[in-house]
């Protein structure tokens, strides 16, 4: 096999947590995190050139400052593989947005790579790697609805979600996630939230339960840097979105609707609104 096409899925948190700090400065998090349907597509080809390059429809940077960049070349390294990829990226995630679409896109790649390198190597060992290039990424391979628990590494599935109509709004601006989880170490007394009645509610499939427990621990902070975000929470809401959240470290909000004339309301408005926010309605993918 030469060639390879493959999608890259976005994420959200349903739920996220800090529960502690490592010695070399890591934070220990317990999260919900559920895979939906907007996605990067990725077409890797395997090269004779010994290269990695890559063409994409947004600027990345340096080419080595990529993940997808840095996930085919480890497991070229790692296991002693002398050929090249060349990857197409076609990007729909928004960057610096609380998506995961960097992870994700490093999860596709390191999916591939082991495809087109023919290496064979266990979801437990790409996992093994991808955690060395990123919290996110061991979630982003296997996908769906999960618990993850140490810096990301640890997870769990857990049963599909209830079913929802998902509405993402990502505003003009990006937010760190360095500078969102320093602005929380500063806080005295974050409001944790309940991601035990959340997983309560997700094994009884009770959306409106599950949107009750929904609570993200960095998103105060966030809004206190940006304020949209919590005026984006209260309008989805108004619209009728069952429960509202900032996914990640923001900016990105998401709406999980019952009702599918109402998400598409909601969606219309906020596409119309005239902002440079990106707009996006999709749903859970397992």
């Amino acid at each position: 096999m030469a060639e390879l096409t493959a999608k890259a899925y976005a994420k959200i948190n349903l739920g996220l947590d800090i529960v502690g700090l490592r010695a070399d400065g890591y934070h220990l998090v317990r999260m919900i995190m559920q895979t939906v349907g907007l996605s990067d597509e990725l077409e890797f080809t395997r090269t004779k050139d010994g290269l990695i390059t890559i063409d994409s429809d947004v600027e990345l940077g340096a080419a080595s400052d990529n993940l997808i960049y840095k996930a085919v070349d480890l497991l070229r390294r790692e296991e002693g593989i002398s050929d090249g990829m060349h990857v197409k990226l076609t990007k729909r995630i928004p960057v610096a947005a609380g998506l995961a679409g960097g992870s994700s896109d490093c999860a596709a790649s390191l999916k591939a790579a082991n495809d087109l390198y023919g290496l064979g190597l266990s979801p437990e060992r790409l996992a093994a790697y991808g955690v060395r290039l990123g919290a996110d990424v061991p979630y982003c391979l296997m996908g769906g609805t999960a618990i993850s628990e140490g810096i990301g590494e640890k997870l769990t599935p857990l049963p599909a979600a209830p079913k929802a109509h998902v509405l993402l709004v990502k505003p003009s601006f990006g937010i760190s996630t360095k500078e969102a989880y320093a602005a929380y170490d500063r806080e005295e007394s974050p409001d944790h939230p309940d991601i035990d009645g959340l997983i309560r509610a997700i094994k009884a499939g009770d959306l409106r339960a599950m949107c009750a427990s929904m609570g993200n621990v960095l998103e105060p902070v966030s809004i206190a840097m940006h304020p949209e975000i919590a005026d984006i929470k209260a309008r989805m809401k108004e619209l009728g979105a069952a429960g509202s959240m900032m996914s990640g470290s923001g900016p990105t909000v998401f709406g999980l609707f019952d009702d599918e004339a109402a998400a598409k309301r909601a969606y219309e408005e906020f596409a119309d609104a005239g902002s440079r926010a990106q707009v996006c309605l999709t749903g859970f993918v397992g």
